[in-house]
Parts: C-alpha cells; structure tokens; sequence
C-alpha cells in the first residue's frame, strides 16, 4: 500500500505535517532557509513514498510573486553609498566570484556532468531559491538544481562558521523569537498583496520568463526606493510562500531521479569544493590587494547562504555593510546576468535538454 491509495485529504495532511515538523527541526538546528528546506525535505519524501497531490498553480504563481517582493525589500538604499565609495573592489569582487562559478558550471555543462543546462543553474552563486525557479524556464532540471543549491547553502555556512572560528571569532547567535502574527500594516500590505498578484500578470502578458517574480522585484525596488509604497509581509505569509515553493519543488522527486540525484553526488560535492575553494582566492585577493580584512573578504565573496553569512557577519567584528552589499549586488546582477550567459552558452554548446521524468 503506498500513500496515492490514501485519501487526498490524508495526503495533504500528511504533507502539512511533514513539513511543520521539517522546518521545526531545522529551524531549531539555525539551518540556513529552514522555512524552504523543511517543506522541500518533507515533500520529497511524500512524493517518493507515492503520493499523489499537486499544489494549485494559483497559490505557487502568488509565492513567487511573494518572493519578488521580498528581495526587493532586502535590497535598502543605503547600498548605494557603498557600493560607490568600493566600486572597485565591489567590480573585482563581484565579478571574479560570477566569472568562477560560471566557470565551474561550464566545465561540469561541458562534460555533461548534469544534464542540460543544470550544472549552470546550480553553480549560480546566490539567490537559490530564485535561481531554483528560474531554472526551468531555461531548460534546466530544477530538482537536481535545487539538490545543488541547498547543499552549497548548508556548506557555504559551515564553511563560514568555521573561518569566523579560525580568526577566533565566535559565530554565536541567538534565535530571536519570531512573533508569527505581529500587527500589521494594513495598507502597504494590501500593496505587497497586490504587487504579487498584478506583477506575476503583467509577467505572462509579456511573455516574460521567470517573470513571476522578476517583474514584482523590479517594480518593488523601484516604488519602494521612491518611497511610493511599503513592502509588508508578516512572517506567517513568507512561511507560507516559502512552503509552496519548497513543496513545488519536493512534489516533483521520485524514486529513479533521487537514485540518480545519489549517483551524481560525488560530482555535486566536488563541484561545491571547488567553487568554495576558489571564491576563497578570491578573498585573499582582496585582502592582499585592497587590505579587507580576512573575514570580511571572505564572507562578502562567500558564494551564496546570503542569510548564514549576515548571521555570522552580525554576531563577528567585521564591516557589515560591506559584506551585506556586495552580496546582495552579487545577488541582483546573478538574477538578470544568468539568463544571458546561461543562453549564451547553451547556443554555443549545443547542450540537450534534460529529460525530466514525471
């Protein structure tokens, strides 16, 4: 008996289940995107025990649109200022570890690796969850992309926690607790509501792909800066949004493509030292060039964890600002530069597409 004979009531229920007790667990253990993984995790092993529910594309199209909004938000205008007065280690730095990873991806796209264009898409250096949904649209397998990601993620931090150590910084960090319903601010979040809803529709008028929470993003940033709205998002509707994701991504895995998900690990795991050690060059570069000090280099060039790096970086005696700006701009470029290069690529390369199974 496996659980697509169950009732679909007692799917989803065991699906809600799994997946509170999921992000529970990892948020209790401080795992970076505790909120995605945990859903993600739980609904990978409801998929694969064959269960049989679908998420509405309704709800999912109005969490990207969600997600959007909230990287607009995380993008403040005081960036500005440093991103001007270091434009050019913020040049060198930013550059160097997008050139790296789309090296590393190339290099595994060229040797076939991953199928199609998942190995360029997984070695994107940030915004994963973004990176995860873009994927498809370019023809990329976002299961295995999303293998990669949260895997760099959770080695990204541990890597980081561990250089923090070795310059006898202590990454300790206490959880706040997180008031799930707090008052809320009832005109800019019918806005917030509103964005998500409107941009993910001028998105497929446009025709535009990955628009869903591209054109929130944009138009976000750009009214929010100006001052003409405020982005409000309580933490239950993030957890929410962020839930959908993680389960329109787990809903997909099954059995044959977890086996070759495993088969493929050694690769993954190599691809991911490879990246860390490399953008950690990149690093000392800046330390012996521009005179950064060791564990700001490195947790501005850190590729990806953007959320595990600002943990780390509050909680050390380093430039925050800067770390958090160059990562966030690393952010903001990889989103509309992946396309382009992943495009460019794939013409030139000729690369097949993968064969996704159902």
């Amino acid at each position: 008996m496996t659980l697509g004979s169950l009732p679909s009531a007692v799917q989803w229920a065991l699906l809600i289940t799994a997946s509170l007790a999921a992000a529970a667990l990892l948020t209790h253990v401080h795992a970076p995107a505790a909120l995605l993984l945990g859903p993600l995790l739980a609904s990978m092993a409801i998929a694969t025990a064959g269960a049989r529910v679908k998420l509405p594309l309704a709800p999912f199209v109005f969490a990207q649109g969600m997600v959007g909004s909230m990287i607009a938000k995380m993008v403040p205008i005081s960036i500005v200022g440093d991103v001007v007065s270091h434009w050019v280690l913020f040049s060198v730095g930013v550059l160097s570890v997008v050139a790296v990873s789309t090296l590393v991806g190339w290099i595994m796209t060229r040797l076939q690796m991953l199928p199609g264009t998942t190995a360029l898409w997984g070695t994107s250096p940030g915004a994963a969850s973004v990176m995860t949904l873009m994927a498809e649209a370019y023809g990329a397998d976002p299961r295995l992309v999303a293998i990669m990601q949260y895997l760099r993620v959770l080695m990204v931090a541990a890597v980081a926690a561990a250089v923090a150590r070795l310059f006898d910084v202590t990454p300790a960090h206490r959880a706040t607790e997180i008031v799930w319903f707090p008052p809320i601010a009832w005109l800019p979040f019918v806005e917030t509501a509103a964005l998500a809803i409107v941009g993910p529709l001028i998105a497929r008028r446009l025709n535009i792909p990955a628009g869903a929470f591209l054109v929130p993003l944009v138009i976000g940033a750009v009214l929010s800066h100006f001052g003409l709205m405020q982005i409000e998002q309580p933490p239950w509707m993030l957890a929410g949004c962020y839930t959908m994701v993680g389960w329109n991504i787990g809903l997909r895995f099954t059995r044959p493509l977890l086996i070759h998900a495993a088969k493929a690990l050694p690769r993954i795991l190599l691809c991911i030292f490879i990246m860390i050690s490399l953008c950690g060059g990149v690093a000392a570069m800046l330390v012996v060039v521009a005179k950064v000090d060791p564990l700001t280099a490195y947790l501005a060039t850190s590729p990806g964890g953007s959320d595990s790096i600002a943990i780390i970086a509050a909680s050390s005696d380093v430039d925050v600002s800067f770390v958090m700006a160059m990562q966030t701009v690393r952010m903001i470029i990889v989103l509309f530069v992946a396309p382009i290069l992943t495009k460019f690529i794939v013409e030139r390369m000729n690369v097949p597409p993968p064969e996704i199974g159902p």
